[in-house]
């Protein structure tokens, strides 16, 4: 049985013989690695965008939205907070209005909200503080609103006006003092400003005294825990029905309802399947051009049993017997592999990271993919030279003398 540093040596040898040769064949290698550990790392990226987006959205939020006017009022809301594992509730209604500042006026979305809508939403500030229930003509900013919108920035204890037109055509024009600015929304390929950026935030008691309004657009609430999420969303959801009369075995059927309840668990799951699809998809574009590289690397080592005939003849003519032949190609096979397979990792995961701060993705590099780029390598290096290792294995030796 031949040696395996003989072995190694021999292989060593006829790979750095024809150096460009083994360089191109190592390159179908490298962009294949280098593509699977890019995409795969892409794929977690993406899951962990989606992750970071929903929660970002408020924590273990249960939410009762409505498409037709006039569906929650003072009694829905006072239904949800009273529903056991609810920690807090908020309505929360938005019409377009106009805010003025210094002469200035710029439309805007105008969202009405209370107290217990920061911590439901999870929302940081930049200076200055958030709404609560005692305040009444006090306003909270987006930052590119209060920041950059105007011809000075606004900062918290400064004064806007703010109106809305009512539906006789009359213009409500209030004076709000400023109570605080909102953090500045992180930049995401999802879009250049973030969603808040430009919102106007008002007490929903105000807004709807100068609307002449009294219903809410829907209802913002917030589970005592991530584990009984889904529970407190059922319960959430059997009271409404039953306010609004909907028979019990109506409940699962969503267009039997005015309106439609949706919590942190649905999204997740959602978005969560949307992330699988999308590396799955990804993942099998890497696998492509991985399988082209081991083609390549087949297609080179049939060409190089064809050109080392006569030494093959030879190997066996002095003792190597087939296994020994059959040994040395597929070991030179798998050393092209590897080495591409090192290469294609290392760039895979160097590219991966430049293309994740570009997309402003979070940068998630599992490192059991350095495991998994090696252990492809090896699988396609033996299976791409398994054939013609064997090609050469079964050659007759005094055929493969006679070879010109």
């Amino acid at each position: 049985m031949i040696q395996f540093v003989q072995a190694t040596r021999i292989a060593s040898g006829s790979i750095s013989s024809s150096k460009l040769r083994s360089a191109l064949t190592t390159l179908g290698i490298v962009i294949g690695v280098a593509a699977v550990i890019i995409n795969a790392s892409l794929g977690a990226s993406f899951n962990q965008f989606f992750t970071d987006e929903v929660t970002s959205v408020g924590s273990n939020f249960i939410i009762a939205y409505s498409d037709q006017p006039n569906i929650f009022y003072d009694s829905e809301l006072e239904m949800i907070e009273n529903t056991p594992g609810i920690s807090g509730v908020s309505p929360r209604k938005t019409v377009s209005g106009e805010i003025s500042y210094l002469s200035d006026t710029k439309s805007v979305s105008i969202v009405g909200v209370n107290g217990d809508f920061q911590e439901i939403q999870g929302i940081e500030m930049e200076e200055g503080s958030f709404l609560t229930d005692k305040d009444i003509y006090s306003t909270v900013l987006g930052y590119d609103l209060a920041k950059e919108e105007f011809g000075r920035s606004i900062s918290h204890r400064s004064t806007v006006d703010i109106a809305f037109r009512q539906e006789d055509g009359t213009l409500i024009e209030k004076s709000f003092k400023v109570k605080g600015v909102l953090e500045d929304s992180k930049e995401t390929i999802l879009g250049g400003d973030g969603s808040t950026d430009m919102i106007v935030y008002i007490p929903i008691s105000v807004m709807n005294e100068m609307t002449g309004e009294e219903d809410y657009g829907a209802l913002f609430a917030m589970a005592e825990s991530s584990e009984n999420i889904g529970t407190v969303s059922d319960e959430v959801d059997k009271r409404l029905a039953r306010n609004f009369g909907i028979p019990q075995r109506d409940i699962g059927n969503d267009d039997s309802k005015p309106y439609v309840i949706i919590d942190q668990v649905d999204v997740l799951e959602e978005t969560g399947a949307l992330g699988d699809a999308l590396s799955s998809f990804l993942l099998v574009l890497a696998l492509v051009s991985l399988f082209v590289g081991s083609i390549g690397i087949m297609n080179i080592m049939l060409v190089t049993v064809t050109e080392r005939t006569r030494e093959i003849g030879i190997m066996k003519s002095v003792g190597y017997s087939s296994s020994n032949i059959q040994s040395l190609f597929l070991l030179e096979s798998v050393m092209v592999s590897v080495f591409g397979g090192l290469m294609g990792t290392a760039i895979g995961g160097f590219g991966a990271y430049i293309i994740e701060e570009a997309l402003k993705l979070p940068p998630v590099f599992p490192f059991k993919l350095i495991e998994i780029g090696i252990l492809v390598s090896v699988l396609v290096g033996v299976g791409a030279g398994l054939y013609p290792a064997r090609k050469a294995a079964n050659m007759n030796p005094v055929d493969a003398l006679r070879y010109e």
